[in-house]
C-alpha cells in the first residue's frame, strides 16, 4: 500500500469496519502503519503532515480496539498491579480486580465474602474504612477456558499506601501524625472484628491514606479468614511482617491484625517518637496471640489516653506528602 492511497483511506474512513476491513483487520493495520510510519514518508512537508496525522489517527483507533470486554465492563491498560491481580479503572470510581492466575480464584472469593460479611454485620458509620464490593462474577478465557474470578469495588480518589508515605518521609513521621492513622487504623480492625473478619495481611501497601481529611481505608482483604481460623497465605516477601501464628498456619484472631496494623504504625515513626507511645505499641506485639489485645475499639480509648497524656485534647494536624 503507499502512503498516498493509505492517507486516503484513512480520510474516508467513518467506522473502524471502514478502516481495518473485517475480514484481517490486524493485516490492513500493519499495511497502515507500514505505509504512513514516518520513517518512510517522502520529502514533501505537506504529504509528511497528512501522513503523521492519518498514522496517530490510525494507531489511536487500533488501540481503542484493544480494550477487553469483561461482564459489563470495558478494560484498557491496569492502573495498579496487586500481590495477586490487576486493577482497571470502569469509570464511576470503580476498580475491576482481575486475578493474575486462575489458582487464585479462592483468595479472591475470600475477600468477596469478607467485604459482604462487613457490609451485612458492621456498623455503617465506619463501613468508608473498608472497600465496598459493587460486584463479583465469573468470567472463563475464550483462547485458554481458564476461569477467573473477578471482584469489583468501589473507590475514593486521592489515596496513597503507607509505602508511599515512608518513602515521602525516610526519617520518619512526627508521632504526632502516625497517631490519626493508627487511630483510623483501629477503628478499621474494630469493624471487621465485630462481624467476626481477621484481614490477615495488614500490611503498609494495604493501608491507604487521604492525608487532607485524614482518612484511611484497608484494602485487599484476599487473605482474610474467620476469627479462629488460618491466613490461607502470605503475600510474598513480606514474610517479616507478620506474627508468628500465620507462618505456622496457627488459628488467627483479632491480636493478629493489631500486630501486623502496630508493625505499620511503628515503621513510620522517626527517632523522636515517645517512650510511652512505643511501649504501648510493645504491648501490642506479644509474641503469643492469647498475650495481645483482643479488641481493637477497646484498643483505641487506651491509645487515645496515652496520646491525651503526652499531646492534651486532640487538634487537627494538616498532613502532606510533600514535606
Amino acid at each position: 500500500m503507499r502512503t498516498a492511497e493509505a492517507i486516503g483511506l484513512v480520510t474516508a474512513a467513518r467506522t473502524d469496519a471502514d478502516l481495518f476491513g473485517t475480514d484481517q483487520p490486524a493485516r490492513r493495520y500493519r499495511e497502515l502503519v507500514a505505509a504512513l510510519h514516518p520513517d518512510r514518508l517522502p520529502a514533501d512537508p505537506a504529504v509528511r503532515a497528512e501522513a503523521t496525522e492519518a498514522f496517530i489517527q490510525v494507531t489511536t483507533r487500533w488501540q481503542a480496539r484493544q480494550v477487553t470486554v469483561l461482564g459489563d465492563y470495558r478494560l484498557g491498560v491496569p492502573v495498579h498491579s496487586g500481590d495477586l491481580a490487576d486493577l482497571y479503572d470502569v469509570g464511576d470510581d470503580r476498580l475491576l480486580k482481575l486475578p493474575r492466575r486462575p489458582t487464585d480464584n479462592d483468595l479472591m472469593a475470600r475477600e468477596a465474602h469478607a467485604l459482604r460479611t462487613i457490609a451485612e454485620r458492621g456498623d455503617p458509620r465506619y463501613l468508608p474504612y473498608v472497600p465496598r464490593l459493587v460486584d463479583e462474577f465469573p468470567h472463563r478465557d475464550a483462547a485458554s477456558g481458564a476461569e477467573r474470578r473477578i471482584n469489583v469495588l468501589a473507590t475514593a480518589p486521592g489515596l496513597h499506601d503507607l509505602d508511599e508515605v515512608r518513602r515521602a518521609y525516610p526519617d520518619g513521621l512526627d508521632a504526632r501524625d502516625v497517631a490519626w492513622m493508627w487511630r483510623r487504623l483501629l477503628v478499621a480492625l474494630g469493624l471487621a472484628h465485630r462481624a467476626g473478619v481477621v484481614h490477615g495481611a495488614v500490611l503498609p501497601r494495604h493501608v491507604l491514606i487521604e492525608p487532607d481529611a485524614h482518612g484511611v481505608v484497608l484494602v485487599d482483604w484476599c487473605f482474610s479468614a474467620p476469627v479462629g481460623g488460618t491466613v490461607p497465605a502470605l503475600v510474598p516477601d513480606q514474610e517479616g511482617w507478620y506474627p508468628p501464628e500465620v507462618p505456622r498456619k496457627q488459628p488467627c484472631g483479632p491480636g493478629t491484625d493489631i500486630w501486623m496494623a502496630t508493625r505499620c504504625m511503628t515503621s513510620l515513626l522517626n527517632r523522636h517518637a515517645p517512650r510511652e507511645l512505643l511501649g504501648f505499641a510493645q504491648g501490642c506485639r506479644q509474641r503469643f496471640l492469647q498475650d495481645r489485645p483482643d479488641d481493637a475499639w477497646r484498643l483505641l480509648r487506651e491509645l487515645d489516653q496515652v496520646l491525651d497524656r503526652l499531646y492534651g485534647p486532640r487538634t487537627f494536624r494538616p498532613f502532606t506528602l510533600t514535606p
